[in-house]
């Protein structure tokens, strides 16, 4: 396991909005910043990510934790694999004491793979570079198609010799496991014998959004009918081809920079316009678009621009998929490029410049385009141009942001216009078929749903809301706890000091929450600064997930409100006294109500009336300190 030294050093050095944006596209709004959620489908942004607290946390799907649990989240990484990563983004030397066995043979599938696709790669490059068979076929193959020394490097490429276990040798001699080669597809065994599986290909490593080799696609030099073109590594652990876009890695800072992800069919593609200085562009390997591989845009970007080829196949790998990026929200427009050119022969024939240029201008609406493509298969065919007004309707449904209404409107407008209909009747069909999805999801919800975590976040609407049930005062106060206990109540005593005084005659009747005061407390009086930010990392998944949920909040005051109203410090001033007072209050107020209760009924059950009137005492003390209580506040007590 990793030291707690190294630990330490590496949650020192966090910083939350840096790690999260490798991932997931953030914005600033007030403290916090805010993005569409990596975890689940959502069009409207609710993810919340606080560098204050060092916190992210979905307020749609419910998804929270600090740095470390949103690596291992994101990237499917067990706790020490997502420590590794961090450390790597910082530079910080790991140290690690004895690993389990258990905890090794769950790490060494993924990390055998990665270190083997490492040595693979400076393998087949080096035979690119280095070997005389790989400068006069592999080398001269690419230069011919026009590409430069240093792109050559930057996508890592090289070449598997023709030689039957070139690479083969290599890994046996350098102690890989075959088992795992041929997982990774290197190696493939015929009669017993292992043979290099991609012999005379050039090869395109793949990388994932870390930058680790995680498969290979391999393009065959000479023609051979029978041979495949291409071929990729088979899915395994770390490589599962739904998920993946080739150039990510390379791709996203530039994506980010334009607000534009161009997508193009093949390796060479991307390579050739990176070489033009076009670099916010990916790949889909020439398969259909997975709503994954959009959501991978997403992340970086709404704007979607396919540019494929122009022939017939081109148009109908574009078309695909076009649902599901309206559904993910994304702005799509396509590119077809003329003459029978693909992408890496087009920008090479007429120039950087000029591809941008008619990139910009080419770009057509993807709707628009797609009903005159069916239009035209359709024909003078009555049935066939009544399913293009079906499935139009149904593409047009798939808009179901609020924002996204008026541009509903326009395409509704302009698309009955080519199809000369009723613009009236195209809205009632699509608004039909907007009510059954909605129908379908809700009945969906409905047999899905379940009791409410008892991590759920704290929301406090109005007064009245918090006596409503025990639980929402025990969240609110361990909430104040955690915000404001190391603080200072009086020259004496911090606040923590103060709520443990007050809770002396209470209790916490939440087991999580309860727990969670335990846990504060052992930290507290070990001198250990409990707050939010410790009890991130406590070693109890539980226990930060509640930490997490108890501090950030979905909504925050407009940082504006201090200019608006001058001498107010609507943001800037100190309210935690005033916070911690009303907390506790209200958490006693709801005590003390149960009790009133309890009290109530002992009373009507009383066996004499010595005993009744001991109750009616205790009655009298209650009453007294609710009194006292409300005194403070001003409230109206609701029976």
């Amino acid at each position: 396991m990793i030291t707690q030294q190294t630990i330490q050093q590496i949650t020192n050095r966090i910083d939350i909005v840096e790690i999260v944006g490798e991932f997931v596209k953030l914005k600033k709004r007030g403290a916090n910043y805010l993005g569409n959620c990596p975890f689940h489908n959502e069009k409207s942004p609710s993810f919340t990510v606080s560098p204050s607290k060092e916190i992210y946390k979905c307020f749609g799907c419910g998804k929270s934790g600090n740095a470390i649990g949103f690596i291992m989240e994101h990237e499917k990484y067990s706790y020490v694999d997502a420590l590794k990563w961090i450390a790597a983004r910082y530079n910080i030397e790991i140290e690690e004491t004895v690993t389990s066995p258990e905890v090794k043979q769950q790490q060494q599938v993924a990390e055998s793979l990665f270190i083997l696709n490492a040595f693979a790669q400076k393998h087949l490059s080096k035979n690119l570079v280095e070997t005389e068979e790989g400068k006069s076929v592999a080398l001269t193959y690419l230069k011919h198609r026009g590409f430069r020394e240093d792109i050559i490097e930057k996508f890592q490429l090289g070449y598997n010799l023709e030689a039957k276990d070139d690479l083969t040798l290599a890994l046996i001699q350098n102690q890989f496991s075959i088992e795992y080669a041929q997982k990774a597809g290197l190696v493939t065994a015929r009669n017993e014998t292992y043979y290099d599986n991609y012999r005379g290909r050039i090869i395109f490593p793949i990388h994932n959004q870390s930058g680790k080799i995680i498969g290979f696609g391999a393009r065959v030099i000479k023609s051979n009918d029978k041979a495949p073109k291409y071929i990729n590594t088979p899915e395994n652990e770390i490589y599962v081809k739904s998920k993946i876009l080739y150039g990510t890695y390379l791709a996203r800072q530039a994506i980010n920079k334009y607000d534009e992800c161009l997508l193009v069919e093949g390796y060479t593609d991307v390579v050739s316009l990176h070489q033009a200085g076009i670099e916010n562009v990916v790949a889909s390997g020439g398969t259909s678009l997975t709503i994954d591989q959009l959501r991978l845009i997403r992340k970086h970007t709404n704007n979607l621009t396919i540019i494929y080829d122009g022939d017939s196949a081109g148009v109908k790998a574009a078309l695909r998929g076009l649902d599901m990026a309206l559904e993910e929200g994304l702005n799509v427009k396509l590119v077809l490029i003329p003459d029978n050119e693909d992408p890496d022969s087009y920008v090479k024939k007429i120039g950087a410049t000029p591809f941008r240029e008619f990139v910009e201008a080419s770009k057509k609406d993807f709707i628009i385009f797609q009903l005159e493509v069916m239009l035209k298969d359709a024909g003078n065919d009555t049935a066939k141009k009544s399913a293009v007004v079906n499935q139009v309707a149904e593409t047009l449904s798939k808009f179901h942001r609020a924002e996204d209404f008026t541009k509903q409107q326009d395409y509704i407008r302009q698309c009955s216009g080519i199809l000369k209909i009723d613009e009236t009747g195209l809205t009632a069909l699509v608004n039909k078929l907007k009510r059954e999805r909605i129908t379908k999801e809700e009945n969906r919800q409905v047999n899905d749903a379940q009791t409410p975590p008892t991590d759920a976040p704290v929301e406090i609407h109005e007064t009245a809301a918090l006596f409503n049930n025990d639980e929402n005062q025990e969240k609110n106060l361990l909430r104040a706890l955690l915000e404001y206990g190391l603080l200072q109540w009086d020259e004496e005593r911090t606040m923590a000091d103060y709520i443990f005084e007050e809770l002396e005659h209470y209790s916490i009747e939440n087991p999580a929450l309860e727990n969670l005061l335990t846990i504060y407390k052992d930290y507290y009086y070990k001198g250990l600064q409990p707050s939010t930010k410790s009890l991130l990392y406590d070693e109890d998944d539980s226990v930060r997930k509640l930490a997490v949920n108890l501090s950030i909040q979905q909504y925050e005051l407009s940082p504006r409100w201090d200019s608006k109203m001058e001498g107010m410090n609507i943001n800037n001033r100190d309210i935690s006294r005033q916070d911690v007072t009303m907390s506790l209050n209200y958490f006693k107020l709801r005590k003390i109500k149960k009790m009133f209760d309890e009290n109530q009924r002992d009373i009507e059950k009383a066996a004499s009336f010595e005993e009744q009137m001991d109750l009616i005492k205790i009655h009298k003390v209650l009453k007294d300190e609710e009194q006292k209580i409300t005194g403070q506040l001003g409230t109206v007590i609701f029976k």
